[in-house]
C-alpha cells in the first residue's frame, strides 16, 4: 500500500516513522524543505541563540522516501506537486500544519524562512534600536525574552491585545511579567496598527493553517482546518487522515503536545486498517504549558487534562532545564516514533 505523508513537522514525522515500524507500507514524505523544523525553537533561531533545523535524513527512518516539494492539490488518489509531477496514493496523512501570515513590514516568527529573514534583520540593528514583538501568547513571550537577552542594548516591546500569557494561571502570569521586567521588556496592551517607531516588528500571532485542504475541495472548518471524524479521517475522503495543526480536532490546541499524539494515533489507525483491525477513536489529555524566558529561565505551568491551568507552577533555572528537556523529548519522539499520552478526561 502506498501512503503519502504531506508535511514533516512533529505530526508528519512521527506518523511516517511510526507507520513504517508498524505496517508493511510504502511511505513517502513530501515536505517543502529538506529540514525538520523545531518550531518551538524558532525564537532561538531569530535571536541567534540556537538552531531550529535538523536534516530530515537524520529524522526519518531510512525506509521512508523523502520528496522535497510543495503539494499544490490533493486529487482523487493523487497528489499534484507545484513542479507538475504527481504522486499516487492509497492512503494519505495530511500534516500540512500552520501557514502563518503577517502584515506588510513585519516578520512572522512561525516559519523557518521568515525566521531566517528576521534573524538577518535583527543582526543588522544597531544598539538602541527598537524591536516590537506582536502577540502576547507563549510564542510572543519567548520571542521578546530571547531577543532582549541576546541583545540587551536593544529596546524591546511586547505588544498584546489581550492579557500576556492568558493561557497560564495567575501565578505563572505574574512570574512571566517579573521575568520580562528583569530583561527590560516593555509590555503594552493594544492592537498593532503599523504605527510607531519600531525598527523591527516580529509577528508572533500564528493561528493560520495551510489552505491546501480547502484548495483541494475537502471539507474544512472556518479556520481552514480539515474536518475529521473521531478516527482522524477526513469526512470528505476517508482515505485521508489529518493530524496536527491542520486537523479540526475539537478541543485541540496548536502545539507539538497536540501534534505528536495525533500523528502517532493516525499512523496507528492506518496500521490497524492494514492488519484488518478496527480503528480506534482519538483521545488525548494535556499536562501543562512551558514558556522559556531566555536561555536561563522559564515558567512551567501544570494543567488538568482539559488544558485548564492548575495552581502548580514554578520558574527559574530549574524550569529552564525542564523546558529544554521537553523540547528535546518532542524532537526525539518524532524521530523514534515512541510516544505515549494521557487520554482525554471523561
Amino acid at each position: 500500500m502506498k501512503v503519502v505523508v504531506i508535511g514533516a513537522g512533529y505530526a508528519g514525522t512521527i506518523a511516517a516513522n511510526r507507520l513504517v515500524k508498524k505496517a508493511d507500507a510504502d511511505v513517502t514524505v513530501v515536505n517543502p524543505r529538506p529540514g525538520f523544523v523545531e518550531r518551538v525553537r524558532l525564537h532561538e533561531h531569530i535571536a541567534g541563540s540556537g538552531s531550529a533545523v535538523t536534516p530530515l535524513t537524520e529524522m526519518l527512518d531510512p525506509r521512508i522516501r523523502l520528496v522535497v516539494g510543495t503539494v499544490d492539490k490533493i486529487g482523487d488518489g493523487t497528489l499534484l506537486l507545484a513542479d507538475g509531477t504527481s504522486l499516487p496514493f492509497d492512503r494519505a496523512i495530511y500534516a500540512a500544519g500552520g501557514a502563518p501570515t503577517a502584515p506588510s513590514g513585519t516578520h512572522v516568527v512561525g516559519t523557518l524562512e521568515t525566521a531566517e529573514e528576521a534573524h538577518r534583520a535583527l543582526a543588522a540593528l544597531s544598539d538602541g534600536a527598537a524591536v516590537t514583538v506582536v502577540g502576547g501568547g507563549l510564542t510572543g513571550i519567548e520571542t521578546a525574552a530571547e531577543v532582549a537577552e541576546a541583545r540587551p542594548a536593544l529596546r524591546v516591546r511586547l505588544l498584546s491585545e489581550g492579557e500576556v500569557g492568558a493561557s497560564l494561571g495567575p501565578g505563572a502570569r505574574a512570574r512571566v511579567r517579573r521575568e520580562l521586567d528583569r530583561l527590560g521588556v516593555a509590555v503594552e496592551r493594544g492592537r498593532y496598527d503599523g504605527a510607531g517607531d519600531a525598527d523591527l516588528v516580529l509577528w508572533a500571532v500564528a493561528t493560520q493553517v495551510s489552505d491546501l485542504a480547502a484548495r483541494s475541495g475537502l471539507e474544512v472548518d472556518d479556520a481552514g482546518r480539515m474536518v475529521v471524524d473521531e478516527f482522524l479521517r477526513s469526512v470528505s475522503d476517508p482515505r485521508i487522515v489529518a493530524v496536527g495543526d491542520g486537523a479540526a480536532v475539537p478541543g485541540a490546541r496548536l502545539s507539538c503536545q497536540t501534534a505528536l499524539p495525533q500523528g502517532a494515533h493516525g499512523a496507528d489507525n492506518l496500521a490497524r486498517e492494514l492488519a484488518g483491525k478496527q480503528a480506534k477513536a482519538f483521545s488525548m489529555g494535556y499536562t501543562g504549558q512551558n514558556v522559556s524566558i531566555g536561555r536561563r529561565s522559564a515558567v512551567i505551568q501544570a494543567a488538568r487534562r482539559d488544558d485548564t491551568p492548575t495552581r502548580i507552577q514554578f520558574g527559574g533555572r530549574s524550569a529552564a532545564l525542564v523546558k529544554e528537556q521537553v523540547c528535546r523529548m518532542a524532537k526525539g519522539a518524532a524521530k523514534t516514533a515512541r510516544y505515549a499520552w494521557l487520554p482525554a478526561p471523561r
